[in-house]
């Protein structure tokens, strides 16, 4: 059990309506401190919804919420957040460093502190070379990076990434990875909400699916998984023989599928296969990834969005 002085954000029962549209029923989630949390669901299952809801934009109809141990909305938390949205529109007149500065003012800094940390951030996010050029000539990924710049300007106890990778490059996508871990590191709680789930996976401690507006399903990314699914290319084997150490799944053509407890029956699978007579060409784990997770636990009713 997790203490509440450990959450950074703590949830009961939020609920939302639009009009007839229900966007959040009943969703209690906890994210700790210094946790980054993935936030996972198909178009339309409450995610952005949630987001303002958090973020004080939007009040719930009924529920109740904290962040940083304060209620949802209470303004002294909301000056120690973080938030880059995914459709965000920035003074494109600006140049970077006009605009890190001018968000700066607005949390209070100001003076040399203020340059100091507005030219850290231009070189961290590799826009150095750009920080002098107006925004509306910037590529997509480097309007991307200014915005998480802005988004950790203020050194953020907790920050909300909404799509965070999107429209970078594999190089844009490995800085915007090494920034989560460094806020994690430095004890900052990153909410993550994306639909690159290969993103998600090799960042998030911990992730929620929300299906229609309500947590359906909790996974720690560190957790072991239970069973470990093996291919095995082999001849001459017999279905008994592969049983020995694990579940048959199936066996047909020369390849056959098995579910191992854990990794070191392995070994004693192989040597079982070699002593019998079987010829063993390959042996190859299959991990469940998290698009496979993602897809067992909306199920087959959930459609495109």
């Amino acid at each position: 059990m997790t203490a509440a002085s450990d959450l950074a954000i703590e949830t009961h029962h939020l609920s939302r309506r639009f009009g007839e549209k229900l966007a959040v029923a009943d969703l209690s989630i906890g994210v700790k401190r210094g946790e980054v949390f993935g936030f996972l669901g198909p178009n339309g299952a409450g995610k952005t919804t949630l987001l303002k809801m958090l973020l004080g934009l939007i009040e719930p109809n009924s529920g109740y919420g904290t962040l940083l141990g304060k209620p949802i909305g209470d303004r002294v938390a909301r000056a120690k957040v973080g938030f880059l949205p995914e459709h965000f529109r920035f003074q494109d007149w600006l140049t970077g460093r006009e605009l890190l500065r001018f968000h700066g003012r607005l949390y209070g800094l100001s003076g040399r502190a203020l340059d100091a940390k507005a030219d850290a951030l231009l070189t961290r996010m590799a826009l150095q070379d750009s920080a002098d050029r107006p925004i509306k000539g910037y590529s997509k990924g480097m309007t991307q990076r200014i915005g998480l710049a802005q988004a950790i300007l203020n050194d953020p106890e907790i920050i909300f990434l909404d799509e965070p990778t999107s429209g970078l490059d594999p190089l844009g996508r490995l800085l915007v990875r090494d920034v989560i871990r460094e806020l994690r590191a430095g004890g900052t709680s990153v909410f993550l909400n994306s639909h690159l789930l290969g993103e998600v996976e090799a960042t998030c401690d911990r992730v929620v699916f929300v299906k229609q507006g309500r947590v359906i399903h909790e996974l720690d990314m560190a957790a072991t998984p239970s069973g470990l699914e093996v291919e095995l290319r082999v001849e001459g084997a017999s279905d008994a023989v592969l049983a020995t150490h694990g579940v048959l799944l199936s066996h047909a053509g020369g390849v056959a599928r098995v579910r191992v407890d854990v990794e070191d029956q392995l070994p004693k699978l192989a040597q079982a296969l070699v002593q019998s007579g079987a010829r063993l060409y390959a042996m190859t784990p299959h991990k469940r990834s998290l698009e496979d997770t993602f897809l067992a636990v909306m199920g087959e009713d959930q459609r495109p969005g």
